[in-house]
């Protein structure tokens, strides 16, 4: 049986006994302080609209170093074509993560209720956007929780060639530059570990968290 979170207990089930595939607990809310708490414990909400609200912590867990990120030279050049910029437009950019996968036909779990609870989070500047424009027009970027030396990174998007690998870079460099230790990459995908983010067991994330942010 999946553990159901009641709306006014914040406690989560040990993400240690959890199976493989990382169903921690269904239910509760999305109040804010009860999402931060997730992350704190290496688990994050994940759920189609019409789903009750599933709380994951997948085993394996991927994770990117920000020194490890591998940078092609086609890369290196694409970078210097674009602009930048941090939680300039961290509204517009929830929503093209969410738009673009719609338009290709891959559906998202950013729903409303996900990103009524993200704005909120990024007020209270616990949630970062990293935004790539170019000619001015935002065209990639990525968004995620900011744990202090953790970043978990929720989703990114493209509308042109890098421009999500871009914000990809800036979000290593500023981890690099503020003292990060790794970036939560959650699921994995072929796509992340051709840029340098490698698989660990759940236990091994969960021990390293607790480490960094004194948590689980």
């Amino acid at each position: 049986m999946i553990p159901k979170l009641t709306q006014y207990n914040y406690f989560f089930p040990d993400p240690r006994l959890a199976p493989k595939e990382g169903l921690v607990a269904w239910g509760g809310d999305l109040d804010p302080d009860r999402v931060i708490s997730a992350y704190l414990n290496g688990i994050f909400p994940w759920y189609n609209e019409d789903d009750p609200i599933l709380w994951w912590s997948p085993d394996p867990r991927l994770i990117l170093y920000p020194n490890d990120l591998k940078i092609s030279k086609s890369l290196k050049k694409s970078f210097k074509k674009y602009t930048i910029r941090i939680d300039h437009d961290f509204s517009q950019t929830i929503r093209a993560c969410r738009d673009v996968r719609v338009k290709n036909g891959e559906g998202s779990w950013i729903i409303d209720d996900i990103i009524e609870c993200y704005e909120e989070l990024h007020k209270r500047g616990l949630v970062k956007s990293f935004e790539t424009y170019y000619d001015g027009e935002l065209v990639g970027g990525l968004y995620g929780v900011d744990l202090g030396r953790v970043f978990c990174g929720e989703s990114m998007f493209s509308k042109c060639r890098d421009a999500s690998k871009v914000a990809l870079i800036a979000l290593s460099e500023y981890c690099k530059k503020n003292g990060y230790d790794f970036i939560d990459c959650q699921v994995p995908t072929n796509h992340l570990k051709s840029m340098g983010a490698v698989e660990v067991s759940r236990n091994k994330f969960l021990n390293m968290l607790k480490e960094k942010v004194g948590s689980v």
